[in-house]
């Protein structure tokens, strides 16, 4: 009787042993005498019979790993540090155990290597105004190498570049230049407005002689409000306009005498 009930304490524990929780997002890959199983466990319990059974628990959620900065000559030979950060997923747990070993280092160097093929091909100005359309490219030759792997790349981001001092002392007197050419085009083109304005305000005050002695009042109106001791006189333009034409006439009435004489 002791022995019966010793036989079946270790056939319990056996059991309780046996019995094995998965989360959610957690399945497990079983070998059975060294054969795979054809499906992966989970979630939630499971049975694995040990030493018969060996199993491997796999996350399905997505994986965020950095990428270590890596020095890339770009296609203009410039060298620049870049840093990335790949988010990954396993979506075969069979093919992630079976087929790769240890499956986040391999796509860790994998990373590494594709980011400096893939950056070397572009020009630094793409490098650093273009990053979305060197992220899919990143993103697409990971992901068609990884799916062999079970593995589906979802994003790959490339977070830093790291200059040098003298590009980045180049890039600045770069912009600089262009903010001084956007500048004078502004300028000249605020110019040409103007011009354009003041030509219709002509227009429109030969219409009327009597504005332009309006516009001499209004002048000095404005000047008056500030506090100084200039004194503005508006000599109307027909006054000066006369006396030049009474001067000429003048000077050849003058002429025509001393001609005759």
């Amino acid at each position: 009787m002791g022995f019966t009930w010793i036989v079946f304490a270790i056939v319990a524990l056996y059991l309780f042993n046996s019995v094995k929780i998965l989360m959610e997002y957690e399945r497990g890959v079983v070998f059975r005498l060294g054969r795979l199983l054809p499906a992966a466990k989970g979630p939630g319990m499971v049975f694995v019979f040990a030493p018969i059974d060996r199993m491997e628990r796999i996350s399905l959620r997505v994986e965020t790993m950095d990428v270590p900065p890596q020095d890339v000559v770009t296609k203009d030979n410039v060298t620049v540090k870049v840093s990335a950060v790949v988010f990954f997923r396993v979506v075969e747990p069979l093919k992630a155990v079976v087929e790769v070993e240890q499956f986040v280092y391999a796509t860790s160097q994998l990373a590494q290597t594709r980011l400096r093929a893939i950056l070397g091909e572009a020009e630094l100005d793409e490098l650093l105004g273009q990053r979305e359309k060197l992220n899919g490219r990143l993103q697409g030759t990971l992901d068609e190498q990884t799916e062999q792997w079970g593995i589906k790349v979802q994003a790959v981001e490339v977070k830093h570049v790291d200059l040098p001092e003298s590009m980045i002392r180049a890039i600045a007197r770069q912009a600089e230049a262009e903010r001084e050419r956007r500048a004078k085009v502004i300028h000249a083109d605020g110019e040409l407005q103007a011009s354009y304005k003041l030509a219709e305000a002509a227009k429109m005050l030969a219409t009327e002689p009597t504005s332009i002695t309006l516009r001499y009042l209004q002048t000095l109106t404005e000047i008056g409000v500030e506090k100084n001791t200039t004194v503005v006189f508006p000599l109307p333009i027909d006054l000066i306009q006369g006396l030049s034409a009474w001067a000429q006439s003048a000077a050849k009435g003058i002429q025509d005498k001393t001609d005759k004489g």
